[in-house]
């Protein structure tokens, strides 16, 4: 059988999403899928990643290759609660009075408390995490969890509030995993170490990828 042309290994690069995300500000990776019911605010989200149903960001950069399940909540954003009021009546008046608009010192306090996710982090259905967050490369976040406080690269959390359950590799494979980056591979060579990241274990991809 004739060898096929090079291109007809890819499919196209675009993003994808359904008719009813809301998105604002964004700006999306290559072949990054976004399902239904999706609000993204602010959000910068890397190639690869995809958002299940259901699910929204706000002030967020999101690495490549992340997996963020339905339900999920990325940068559950504050409200002044040093106020008299912690409603949006104190904050945006502009939805319920004429003449009166947005705070806009608790707009750019929101904005300014931005979450960054890793590279090839997985988000379980229904997890939160607060603002001003920073999750690391190849993290698990469990289902439900409420992340309060950073998660190192490769670490497994869950719970209310989030704590460590266990690494997710050792951490001499975790740090060299980190320094390979496959995450920032040319497509070609993705294709190539698909097989091997479906067959070979962590420490035998490493040992044939790292040269």
């Amino acid at each position: 059988m004739p060898q096929q042309p090079d291109d007809l290994r890819f499919i196209p690069d675009e993003p994808r999403f359904h008719q009813s995300v809301e998105l604002k500000g964004c700006k999306l990776g290559r072949h990054v899928v976004i399902a239904e019911r999706v609000i993204l605010r602010d959000v910068q989200v890397g190639d690869y990643s995809y958002f299940e149903r259901h699910s929204e960001a706000a002030h967020a950069s999101i690495g490549k290759f992340c997996s963020i399940a339905s339900n999920v909540r990325i940068n559950a954003l504050a409200h002044p609660i040093e106020r008299i009021t912690s409603h949006k009546i104190s904050y945006r008046p502009n939805e319920f009075f004429r003449f009166l608009g947005v705070d806009q010192a608790v707009r750019e306090a929101r904005a300014a408390a931005h979450v960054t996710i890793g590279h090839d982090v997985w988000i379980g259905h229904g997890a939160v995490i607060l603002p001003g967050l920073t999750v690391g490369s190849g993290a698990v976040i469990g289902a439900n969890a409420v992340v309060t406080r950073p998660v190192e690269p490769y670490t497994i959390v869950a719970g209310n509030p989030a704590r460590v359950i266990r690494p997710r590799f050792e951490p001499e494979i975790a740090d060299r995993l980190g320094r390979l980056g496959w995450w920032d591979w040319p497509k070609e060579k993705l294709f190539e170490a698909i097989p091997d990241m479906q067959a070979l274990s962590p420490a035998d991809f490493l040992a044939k990828w790292e040269a």
